[in-house]
C-alpha cells in the first residue's frame, strides 16, 4: 500500500471483527441505500469474514437469513433485496430453503447479529416504526421487521447507526420496536427475555457499551479525530467522555487483509483502491 490510511468504516469492521468467537452464528440483513446498507450489511459482512480468516475460521456467516458463507471475491455490488438476482446466484458453502433449517432463529441459533433503526435510547431501545405517537405518528417508518427476533433470541445484539445525532440518540424512543434494557438487566428477566439484548452501538463518531445491570448505555471509545464535545452534543442523553479512550486503529497489515482477502472488490465497504476515498463520502483518518 501507499502510505497508511484507512476509513472510519474499515476500523469500525476490524474493532467488531475481535468481538467474534470460532464456531460462532452472526446474522445480519440487506439494507438499501448508501449509509444504511453500509451500516447494516457491508460493515457486518466485512467483520465476520475478517474474523474467519484471523482467530474463528469456524464462524458462520448467515446472510439475509439463508445465504450461508457466501463468497465475497465474487460479489461486485451489495445485493438490494433478500432475494435479489445477485444474491441467489452469488457462490457460497450453502443454502437454507426451508425454516426452520440449519440455523433456525427462535431456537436460539444465532450467536450475534445487527440491527438498526431510526432511534436509539439509553437503554438500547430500538426503533424503526414511527415517529411520534403511534396512532397519529409524525412519520410512518418501514416497521419492526425482525427487531424483535434479533433482540430476544440471538445471543446479543450490535446496533448499527449510520447516523449520530441527537434526533436519533433519545432519551425514550418513540416506539420500541427492538428491546433492550428496560429497568435494566432485571428488567429483561421480568419481561420473559433471558438471552441476548444489546452489546454495542456502532457510529460514525463512537462506540457505546451498556453498564453491566442497569443496562445503561456508556461510551466505550471515541474515534481518532472526533471531538468529544461533538459526542455530548449529538447524543440526546447524558454521557461522560471522561477517561474514554480512542477506537483502536487497524495496523496496516489487518488493513492489507481487510482490502485484499476480505473485500477485493471494495464492495462491502468501498474505499477507492490505493487513493483516500473522496471525504464527502467515506470518513477518512
Amino acid at each position: 500500500m501507499n502510505g497508511f490510511y484507512c476509513t472510519v468504516e474499515e476500523m469500525l469492521a476490524v474493532a467488531l471483527s475481535k468481538r467474534f468467537r470460532n464456531g460462532e452464528t452472526g446474522f445480519t440483513g440487506l439494507a438499501t441505500g448508501g449509509a444504511a446498507a453500509l451500516y447494516i450489511t457491508g460493515i457486518p459482512l466485512a467483520a465476520m469474514e475478517f474474523a474467519r480468516l484471523t482467530h474463528a475460521p469456524d464462524l458462520t456467516i448467515l446472510l439475509a437469513g439463508w445465504c450461508i458463507n457466501p463468497d465475497f471475491s465474487a460479489l461486485r455490488e451489495l445485493p438490494a433485496a433478500e432475494f435479489d438476482g445477485k444474491l441467489q446466484n452469488l457462490p457460497c458453502e450453502a443454502q437454507m430453503q426451508g425454516y426452520p433449517g440449519q440455523y433456525a432463529v427462535r431456537r436460539g441459533d444465532v450467536d450475534f447479529g445487527f440491527g438498526s433503526g431510526v432511534q436509539v435510547d439509553r437503554r438500547g431501545n430500538i426503533n424503526s416504526t414511527c415517529i411520534g405517537d403511534y396512532r397519529w405518528p409524525k412519520v410512518r417508518l418501514v416497521g419492526s421487521i425482525l427487531l424483535p427476533e434479533h433482540m430476544a433470541c440471538f445471543g446479543r445484539e450490535y446496533l448499527m447507526m449510520p447516523h449520530h445525532e441527537a434526533r436519533s440518540f433519545v432519551e425514550q424512543v418513540d416506539y420500541v420496536s427492538g428491546v433492550g434494557y428496560p429497568g435494566g438487566e432485571g428488567g429483561r428477566r421480568r419481561l420473559g427475555l433471558t438471552r441476548g439484548g444489546p452489546e454495542w452501538i456502532v457510529t460514525p463518531k463512537c462506540i457505546f457499551e451498556f453498564e453491566p445491570g442497569s443496562g445503561t448505555a456508556r461510551l466505550l471509545s471515541i474515534h481518532p479525530g472526533v471531538d468529544p464535545e461533538d459526542v455530548i452534543r449529538s447524543t440526546g442523553f447524558a454521557v461522560s467522555t471522561d477517561g474514554v479512550p480512542v477506537t483502536a486503529l487497524p495496523d496496516p497489515q489487518e488493513l492489507d487483509l481487510l482490502r485484499r482477502k476480505v473485500d477485493p472488490n471494495s464492495v462491502l465497504i468501498p474505499h477507492g483502491g490505493d487513493a483516500p476515498p473522496a471525504p464527502a463520502t467515506r470518513g477518512t483518518l
